[in-house]
């Protein structure tokens, strides 16, 4: 569809990689800061619970690589400049109709769905959480906008405002906090200020959210790649087309987002427990949504290119390079992650109203995000091979029947380990969906030499584990000699692990003569090594 010389892989990966770094670090200062504020304590709980519901719009419309975002770029990548134009503007006219009403819904039955999501929550939790998300409602609509700005700006190489525009929604929050915390000093922390702080948070999240889609919008007028014009053609060519990949994959995410409905259901009664999920995940996300969009961004687009018979060679390599990328980054920060997980909590967040036992929860939680990143990502990267191919129905199915499995696992891990029990059944969940994948696409695709990927990701997870007991043993022993109080410590404790950690990875992962392993380092050695 561009007019523009299309990119080289290598040259996308580091628009997405820089500006989606700074969009996590300004997240990440965005959670210091709300931990700062409000700690593990009611107003950071109810924020939780209230941001689930347009987060669940947010991520299954809005969101890099959601089914809109993925089916827009399957779409338009095949179509001329002009009739992309007229299909964005088709899209957005059926889109926003549904997602006003739903807006509107959301404002009216707020407190329905707080009690529905966390029968246990104290009684001033649910208040603040039911007008934080009649606040945020508007969300829902701004979340199918954002999606099919992000799929039409994919496709015309505008990569770098994919990644950068979150930043807006993390500004707007610290600019909220600040401002109150500059009004209330130390007393923001006061159970009478609770409300007034579950608002500021609200009205960011909203002011985030419209800045965002203010920003995509501007960027398709001047391209010509649609405007706000009402559109009621829906028999236009591509917009079945469109709704036939949308539909399923949309249902199909929700399905995993209603795990996450399951997930705060059994953590109700569990003090902190929904803050911790925020606080730990976002850890993981930093990383994780890096290099998540890093390789799914420039990768669906190819891997819809290649979906014909007689490319499947081509798409099977790709799958490969996918996965095999996914592992050399994602298993040994997930082991980093197991092994360090106090002092990572302990200098990203223990200040203000977050004290040592916010940590241990947070650190409990984010163990257990460790051990499954790899399973996360794989299954997305899965999941794309499925939407590539035009099908959505097979994710939605695959999801449908983790539904089940999840609330099962959510039942019997809770009660044993509380908090990181949820989170292992999440865990659980996403192994299951991607043995599933590569069963079915097994079948679909006349086979894939799943013994010879499974080689070097088995080797790969030995390589990280030990580098993981290597980082653990690194801390233990500067613990020893230097004690764990204060930041400077704390930071170089962190530091000397997680290099000699992911040094015993790269020297046993380089043994390995693994491509994959070759093109992450020099990757690495290009950027950081002049």
């Amino acid at each position: 569809m561009s007019e523009k010389p299309s990119r080289s892989l290598a040259g996308i990966a580091g628009i997405v990689a820089v500006a989606t770094l700074l969009s996590k670090l300004v997240a990440l200062v965005r959670q210091q800061a709300i931990a700062a504020a409000f700690g593990v304590g009611v107003v950071a709980n109810a924020y939780s619970y209230a941001y689930v519901v347009p987060s669940f719009f947010w991520v299954l419309l809005g969101g890099v690589n959601g089914p809109i975002h993925s089916a827009i770029v399957s779409v338009l990548s095949k179509r001329s400049k002009q009739e992309s134009a007229q299909l964005v503007e088709t899209t957005t006219t059926l889109v926003s109709g549904l997602l006003i009403l739903i807006t509107v819904i959301l404002v009216v039955f707020a407190d329905f769905f707080i009690s529905l999501l966390g029968p246990q929550l104290s009684s001033q939790t649910q208040a603040i959480a039911t007008v934080q998300l009649q606040i945020m409602a508007p969300m829902a609509l701004l979340a199918g906008l954002v999606g099919i700005g992000f799929g039409t700006l994919n496709t015309a190489n505008q990569y770098w405002l994919l990644s950068i525009s979150p930043v807006l929604s993390s500004i707007t929050i610290i600019i909220g906090l600040g401002i109150l915390a500059f009004q209330l000093g130390d007393d923001i922390v006061l159970p009478r200020y609770a409300l007034l702080g579950g608002q500021v948070l609200a009205w960011g999240t909203l002011a985030g959210a419209i800045l965002q889609w203010l920003a995509q919008l501007i960027t398709q007028w001047r391209l010509g790649l649609g405007t706000l014009r009402l559109r009621f053609d829906f028999r236009f060519p591509g917009v079945r087309e469109v709704i036939n990949i949308m539909a399923p994959a949309t249902f199909s995410s929700g399905m995993m987002q209603i795990n996450l409905y399951t997930d705060l259901f059994f953590a109700s009664g569990i003090a902190g427990a929904a803050a911790a999920f925020s606080y730990a995940g976002l850890l993981v996300q930093t990383p994780l949504g890096i290099i998540s969009n890093v390789i799914l961004l420039p990768l669906l687009p190819m891997l819809s290119q290649l979906a014909a018979p007689e490319d499947w060679v081509n798409l099977k390599l790709r799958i490969r390079q996918g996965l095999l990328v996914t592992a050399v980054t994602m298993l040994p920060l997930g082991a980093l992650f197991v092994a360090l997980a106090v002092p990572i909590v302990r200098v990203v967040y223990e200040r203000g109203a977050f004290e040592q036992e916010g940590s241990q929860l947070v650190a409990s939680v984010l163990i257990a995000y460790g051990i499954g990143m790899f399973v996360y990502l794989a299954r997305d990267v899965l999941v794309r091979v499925f939407y590539a191919l035009g099908d959505g129905t097979t994710p939605f199915r695959v999801s449908l029947l983790n539904i089940m499995l999840n609330a099962g696992l959510d039942y019997i891990l809770v009660k044993p380990f509380g908090a990181p029990g949820i989170t292992l059944a999440t865990v659980g969940v996403n192994f299951a969906s991607t043995i599933m994948f590569l069963f079915i696409l097994n079948r679909r695709l006349n086979g894939l030499p799943l013994r010879d990927w499974s080689i070097p990701i088995l080797g790969l997870t030995a390589s990280s584990f030990v580098a993981g007991t290597a980082s653990w043993a690194t801390l233990w022993a500067t613990q020893r000699l230097l004690g764990s109080e204060g930041l400077i410590v704390q930071l170089l404790q962190l530091t000397v692990s997680g290099l000699v950690g992911l040094g015993v990875f790269a020297a046993i992962a380089l043994q390995m003569k693994l491509p994959e392993v070759d093109l992450v380092i020099s990757r690495l050695r290009q950027r950081f090594v002049r």
